[in-house]
């Protein structure tokens, strides 16, 4: 490892999601990198039957955009609008994030790649078959992520663009037996990264069973 890699614990640290990304070309032996880290992850079975789409045609890029904005655009402003805060994120900050969430809502065609998480089936998957290879699915798509924030790029999951799924399918030729599962945005951040916030693990870790109340 060179002394300009980052360490594991570095990069899960320091892997916010990054949905402010530019349309700057990103190599496609950085890519291929990312994908290739994509399937070192564990499948069911040993299946190894993900499969990446990487969309870097404008109109292509474009047809999903266009899908995403229709299914978010209005949920998440009216999410803006009532200033919704948690315990963890008050008011302000949870405003900031709901921006950059309404940013890729209308900037998501101009990002460099969309990379499209998928499984091929043997036949049309019903919905069993769908929950049943998530957990091939999402480790992948983690590490994918990982490997972005390691070779400096911002990356982010969503799945607003299949929500009218037939149409998403229809925008990239999936065939019946090739099911997609979310849209990874990809490309150089315009914004800066920094360390995540998250509940101290004394909030969120219990041994052996659920705590008395």
């Amino acid at each position: 490892m060179t002394t300009t890699e980052m360490g594991l614990f570095e990069v899960m640290f320091n892997c916010r999601a990054m949905r402010r990304l530019s349309s700057e070309v990103v190599p496609e032996e950085k890519l291929r990198r990312l994908v290739e880290a994509a399937g070192q992850a564990a499948s069911g079975s040993n299946q190894q039957r993900s499969r990446w789409i990487v969309v870097r045609d404008a109109e292509q890029k474009r047809k999903i955009a266009d899908l995403n904005r229709e299914a978010s655009e209005a949920f998440v402003q009216a999410r803006i609008d009532r200033s919704e805060s948690l315990p963890h994120h008050d008011a302000a900050t949870r405003r900031r994030m709901l921006n950059a969430v309404m940013w890729l809502c209308h900037h998501m065609h101009e990002i460099s790649t969309l990379i499209v998480p998928c499984y091929e089936f043997d036949a049309p998957p019903s919905l069993e078959d769908r929950l049943n290879a998530q957990s091939s699915i999402w480790p992948g798509v983690q590490n994918l992520l990982l490997a972005a924030r390691a070779q400096q790029l911002g990356a982010v999951l969503t799945t607003y663009a299949l929500s009218d799924y037939d149409k998403f399918a229809d925008a990239l030729d999936l065939p019946p037996q090739v099911y997609a599962f979310a849209v990874v945005p990809v490309g150089y951040p315009l914004g800066k990264f920094g360390s995540v916030t998250r509940k101290p693990v004394e909030e969120v870790m219990h041994f052996d069973r659920w705590p008395a109340s």
